[in-house]
């Protein structure tokens, strides 16, 4: 597929002035659930501006690429569910070919001792354990880091990948920049910025990009992504062939708690 095979899937958006927390606040104050890990839920948002409607008179528009398959394999639209659930706004998911999970565990740091089962309502907290889990899916071990980005080390990714291994690291990251990182063989060769796609750095920064083309994205456009963490995944998943699923994150789970980790 080249760049000439297709027109990217443009969306028009508004973008309303409003406080940090200004929906959040008027949701608790309206009897809405508000989670204090993840997005808020779609529906929320949209109750908050069919009260306010001149919030959104008043407001900017603006322009940006949604991907979506357009070859078969995974779409971005199935790691929706990705958005409300319990990994929140900053996590590091890492794939990992011909690594055991608990070898994968050593190499992000733990030691035998912290390797256990994790449980529901652990996670990562500033002066506490930093929670990975891990999880098989055929020839790849997924580990999940709460809270963290080691795997996007460079020197982490290299030895997740070494002797003839291969590696992709996906962070959400809500309060930074969103990342995909790619490493085979001990070397990391590809970097990529989800929401930007033509930032792109790394040994080989075109490496991926027929894949990015497959998700309706074209490499040599300056286009911002609508819908970045979604197609991140989804680029992961068609680089190992490998998807997550809510199934995959189900505890207890194998893991690690590392006290007073540094990232």
């Amino acid at each position: 597929m080249s760049d000439a095979d297709f027109t990217p899937l443009r969306v028009t958006y508004r973008a309303p002035e409003l406080g940090r927390t200004q929906i959040q606040d008027w949701a608790r104050a309206n009897g809405y659930p508000v989670s204090e890990r993840g997005q808020l839920a779609a529906e929320i948002t949209e109750a908050f501006f069919a009260a306010h409607p001149e919030i959104l008179e008043q407001a900017e528009t603006f322009e940006m690429v949604r991907a979506t398959a357009r070859t078969p394999g995974v779409s971005p639209e199935n790691y929706e569910w990705q958005k409300n659930s319990a990994l929140g706004d900053i996590y590091t998911i890492v794939f990992v070919r011909g690594l055991d999970e608990h070898e994968v565990l050593r190499r992000l740091g733990a030691a035998d001792e912290n390797i256990r089962m994790i449980d529901d309502g652990e996670h990562t907290y500033p002066g506490g354990s930093w929670i990975i889990t891990v999880v098989r899916i055929g020839e790849w071990t997924v580990a999940i880091e709460d809270c963290g980005w080691r795997s996007l080390q460079q020197e982490v990714l290299g030895a997740l990948s070494r002797d003839g291994g291969e590696a992709v690291a996906v962070q959400r990251h809500d309060y930074a920049q969103h990342q995909v990182s790619y490493a085979v063989d001990g070397q990391p060769t590809t970097d990529i910025n989800p929401r930007f796609p033509i930032d792109r750095q790394g040994a080989d920064p075109d490496r991926l990009n027929r894949h990015l083309r497959e998700l309706g994205i074209d490499p040599a456009a300056s286009d911002h992504i609508d819908n970045p963490i979604p197609t991140a995944l989804a680029l992961a998943s068609r680089i190992t062939g490998v998807m997550v699923s809510p199934q995959h994150l189900r505890r207890p789970i194998l893991g690690a708690a590392i006290p007073g980790a540094s990232f």
